[in-house]
């Protein structure tokens, strides 16, 4: 595992987690002598810093995102915290506008070849959000926008019922997005980011906000909530220090 050049190292990680769990259960059944996965050394997982915007860069961000033709993904990406193939992955379907909500049911992911639309890694990223004002007005434009698109390509039209396609309704390229979103941030004369941290923006700001940790972590898909105090210990911090101010005015003698 520990030379696992085939993946990365989190991926090996996963993959040492199921091999010694099915070889677990073979030595219950006496089919082995002794479980090698856990003997193995996993790789180690360099943790990348995270790189939110702030809230005022946030709304120019969105101002931006208004002109720009994938302008409503990454407004999704960022008032929803998706991932990214949570996004790509989205089907109309999936989406009511009328009742506000949006369910996250399957990924896309890179493939030989190609694109394949996959299943999520955990039963929690299967999950149902409730849709902010801002991304129920976004996704109402879109789709008129790609129905003109559909109409004008006629039948160069692929029928897939994805929310975001390319200009003939095919899945988008995920190298194709991240290239338009870091034109797009200097466009809007913002930091370098990468795409994914449009998700540890919207997490950042609902914990500023005050928003329960386990919510946010419901929102996010994680597994359990020391996934999400772990990630944003950053923030939580400069919590506890309001909370600390907090205590003193309500206990300051008038």
């Amino acid at each position: 595992m520990a030379d696992c050049a085939w993946a990365s190292p989190r991926t090996c990680q996963y993959a040492r987690v199921v091999l010694r769990t099915a070889l677990n259960q073979a030595l219950r059944w006496n089919l082995v002598v002794r479980n090698a996965a856990a003997l193995a050394i996993p790789p180690r997982v360099v943790t990348r810093e995270i790189t939110p915007l702030d809230p005022k860069q946030a709304q120019r961000l969105l101002k931006h995102c208004t002109i720009h033709r994938l302008g409503c993904l990454f407004t999704i990406a960022l008032s929803l915290g998706l991932r990214l193939g949570e996004a790509l992955g989205l089907r109309w379907s999936d989406v009511d506008l009328q009742q506000g909500q949006l369910h996250i049911h399957r990924t896309l992911q890179r493939a030989k070849g190609g694109v394949v639309f996959g299943e999520l890694k955990t039963a929690r990223a299967y999950r149902t959000l409730s849709l902010p004002n801002i991304a129920i007005s976004t996704l109402t434009s879109h789709r008129v926008r790609q129905l003109e698109q559909r109409l004008a390509a006629g039948s160069r039209w692929s029928e897939e019922n994805l929310v975001f396609t390319n200009r003939n309704g095919k899945p988008l390229d995920r190298a194709n997005v991240r290239k338009q979103f870091h034109r797009l941030l200097e466009s809007a004369n913002l930091p370098k980011i990468r795409i994914h941290d449009l998700r540890h923006t919207a997490a950042t700001l609902l914990l500023l906000q005050g928003v329960n940790p386990r919510t946010v972590m419901e929102l996010l898909g994680h597994s359990d909530v020391t996934m999400t105090l772990n990630t944003y210990s950053h923030v939580l911090a400069s919590l506890k220090e309001d909370a600390a101010r907090h205590m003193d005015a309500a206990l300051a003698a008038n």
